[in-house]
């Protein structure tokens, strides 16, 4: 069964390994410069791949039945293994100068797409990957917090629902710089930044203006960040976070460990 998904794997991280060989061994500047143009095409030439992984991994009924959790791992772990395989194409490449990660700039590819899935007939979430860790919002508020993954919550009503439009949540795999002190004497003491992850709910300051939800036009709309869930100090696998952002959503997680992250659940808001 896994025959064809892996040689669809092998295919295209064929393709990244010519993209990463023109890079290095090119002497040819135009040349990088138009496989740099073309390095969004690629990554769209990706997304059927990972719109197949993540689908047949976590939506709701299982596809595969009492296989589900043998095939989910072997699926997720394929989706993980061509998701950092791309993000450390794109950072060669912006490394290079030949791409742009800034995210206010329309041109740059600051995140790419790396699948969707449903948890309910009503509910399908999208997953995006940031390159390179980016400020949660474009005036750096609030402070010390980037961004390293986001989910798109689409909620869509049922037909016989009268007045419900249809709208999106965004949810953040994020950290924030934090500082700890060493325990050495104060003459010599010299605090450490410490990297404190966290899963989070994009919370909109003032008239929501949908039009700029995108995560490309600029300028982004002022938002806070509501602490949803606090995982500790090591980054967790492009895998287990999405993974504990669908706890979160369908209310399997516990609460976070701070008593400022606690809050409601994508639930609680929408049912408000």
């Amino acid at each position: 069964m896994f025959s064809p998904i892996t040689e669809q794997l092998r295919y295209l991280l064929k393709k990244a390994d010519d993209f990463q060989s023109y890079l290095l061994f090119s002497r040819d500047r135009v040349q990088k410069e138009q496989l740099a143009k073309a390095m969004p095409t690629f990554l769209k030439m990706c997304e059927p791949y990972f719109l197949y992984l993540e689908a047949a991994a976590r939506s709701v009924p299982p596809i595969y039945g009492a296989l589900q959790e043998l095939v989910r791992k072997g699926l997720l772990e394929i989706s993980q293994q061509l998701t950092l395989r791309l993000e450390q194409l794109v950072l060669m490449y912006a490394s290079f100068g030949f791409v742009e990660l800034e995210e206010t700039d329309p041109l740059s590819i600051s995140c790419f797409f790396c699948g969707r899935f449903s948890i309910s007939p009503s509910h399908e979430v999208s997953i995006f990957r940031y390159c390179a860790p980016a400020a949660y919002t474009t005036s750096r508020f609030p402070r010390y917090l980037y961004k390293k993954m986001r989910w798109n919550l689409e909620t869509t009503p049922d037909p016989s629902s009268r007045g419900q439009d249809s709208h999106v949540d965004y949810y953040f795999l994020c950290y924030r710089d934090t500082w700890e002190d060493t325990g050495k004497s104060p003459a010599n003491s010299c605090p450490q930044i410490q990297k404190l992850w966290s899963i989070g709910r994009w919370v909109p300051l003032g008239p929501a203006e949908d039009d700029l939800y995108s995560w490309i036009l600029c300028p982004q709309p002022s938002g806070d960040y509501q602490q949803l869930l606090t995982i500790g100090f090591e980054e967790p696998s492009h895998m287990l976070a999405t993974d504990l952002l669908v706890q979160i959503l369908t209310g399997q997680a516990g609460p976070a460990r701070s008593p400022s992250a606690a809050g409601p659940t994508a639930w609680d808001t929408q049912g408000s």
